[in-house]
């Protein structure tokens, strides 16, 4: 059988909307050849939980349809685009499991917000994507689902917990992807996948009926370019019913951005307290070099924060786990994974004051980070610490050491979590080359609070001048 034409697979959805309008695509086209490049390597990667192709092509022949006949149809913006939604998110009576045996036929009456959005939008569903037990981790795999493989090499993750969004953006499965971000989980897979992902401001884009309130946790674009988040963005963003903190204002994105000269970035290669893999500061530096060229003045800059800022996280994300499955544990903990198990526990333990006191914590970082985005456009760093992990990663191990000093095997590789605490800043990840052995890093771009076209201005900037498209994964 004739194999997939990679050609399609790696499309933008820009460039395919762009095709679909002009007729030089058909939305059936491209479904065909992304289901057939699903048959060929999704078993190797293990990146989705369900898919969807035959009712996909239903609904691509109606996208089909609707282009031939433009003038009488109003186009929505997403129209026959495949998209995998990431099996976190509700979706009405679609199997959503949160890649926990708890709910492993588990039907919800609701789709999450975004998500509804998007498939409003003209979005089809093609498949759900995988996520560690309850998105709790940087590394996709659960006793549910099983190990979700980096296309780029398959003893390596695609991280978490959108890992299986990044996997299939990164091998061409899916031309669009959504995820969860409480902790870098857009972020982590889109460095390590080598993709783009975005964390928007709290209150720009709807939070789902699960997390009410919750200002660690974020729904953002998973894709290949700045365009496709964009193009995301506009769809996902705005006031929702069912979200008190959704804001009125609806901030639209530009299909193209201004050049970057002029611009004043800060830079910072540890935060103040990081331990950084020397293969992702040369990336970095690079980055930094190559944002100057571009005509920003680029100057390095002191965070000032310290392992503190963990603590602060570490005590919200526990505590927003107890309060999310504790009634779960009586009948399923010896049935989850032991990490996220600890997780809940560790958040049943804390009290109301310890739980409150994080304000305090997060209000500190803000008060060096502050400054600096008072000064600066912007501030640039490393995603990660490091550009691969093994599939067999421990969260709860200690084995794990940057440059030979010990780090925590959950967190202590990642520049992300840190800014779940600055809910209200942007924060783009975008890929900024190949580590020593030859898995992408990424460039974490944090805006000033709610300047979602500054953080997408820089990244447009960056990816034009290094074009990423060019590479994909031999697999």
């Amino acid at each position: 059988m004739k194999k997939a034409d990679l050609d399609l697979c790696y499309l933008t959805a820009t460039e395919a909307i762009k095709k679909f309008k002009s007729r030089e695509l058909s939305p059936v086209e491209l479904c065909k050849a992304l289901m057939q490049r699903n048959e060929e390597i999704g078993p190797k990667l293990n990146a989705t939980t369900y898919t969807f192709f035959e009712r996909a092509l239903k609904e691509a022949r109606q996208a089909e349809a609707k282009y031939k006949n433009a003038k009488a149809r109003r186009l929505r913006p997403l129209e026959g685009v495949c998209i995998g939604i990431k099996d976190f998110h509700s979706v009405k009576g679609e199997i959503t499991t949160y890649g926990s045996k708890a709910f492993a036929d588990f039907k919800p009456d609701q789709t999450a917000p975004t998500v509804e959005r998007l498939l409003k939008a003209g979005a089809i569903l093609a498949s759900r994507t995988t996520t560690p037990e309850f998105a709790h981790s940087g590394v996709t795999k659960s006793p549910l689902w099983g190990i979700t493989r980096n296309p780029w090499n398959t003893k390596f993750t695609p991280g978490g917990s959108s890992g299986g969004a990044g996997a299939s953006i990164a091998a061409g499965l899916m031309t669009i992807a959504d995820g969860t971000d409480g902790g870098g989980s857009c972020r982590i897979p889109a460095s390590l996948s080598g993709c783009v992902g975005y964390k928007p401001p709290f209150g720009r884009n709807p939070m789902d009926r699960e997390h009410p309130l919750e200002n660690l946790l974020h729904y953002g674009p998973m894709v290949r370019s700045v365009g496709d988040a964009a193009l995301m963005q506009n769809v996902m963003s705005g006031q929702h019913v069912v979200d008190i903190c959704s804001l009125r204002e609806k901030q639209v994105l530009p299909e193209s951005f201004d050049s970057i000269r002029g611009m004043k970035i800060a830079f910072s290669m540890d935060l103040g307290f990081l331990e950084i893999a020397e293969d992702v500061q040369k990336n970095t530096r690079d980055a930094v070099t190559a944002l100057r060229r571009l005509g920003a003045k680029v100057e390095e800059v002191d965070v000032g924060w310290n392992w503190g800022a963990l603590d602060t996280w570490m005590t919200r994300w526990e505590g927003a786990f107890g309060g999310l499955i504790g009634d779960l544990l009586p009948r399923w903990r010896y049935e989850m994974t032991p990490f996220c198990l600890k997780i809940a526990e560790n958040g049943l333990q804390h009290s109301a004051a310890r739980f409150y006191n994080t304000n305090a914590g997060r209000f500190a970082q803000w008060q060096t980070l502050g400054p600096i985005l008072e000064k600066y456009d912007a501030l640039v760093c490393p995603t990660l610490a490091v550009s691969s992990l093994p599939v067999e990663h421990d969260d709860g191990g200690t084995d794990l050491r940057i440059n030979g000093k010990p780090v925590s095997n959950y967190v202590g590789w990642s520049s992300t979590w840190a800014f779940n605490n600055m809910a209200w800043c942007p924060v783009m990840s975008i890929p900024s080359g190949f580590g020593s052995g030859g898995m992408p890093t990424g460039l974490q771009i944090v805006g000033r609070t709610f300047d979602d076209p500054t953080v997408f201005r820089i990244a447009a900037a960056f990816e034009k001048s290094r074009p990423w498209l060019i590479h994909r994964p031999k697999i």
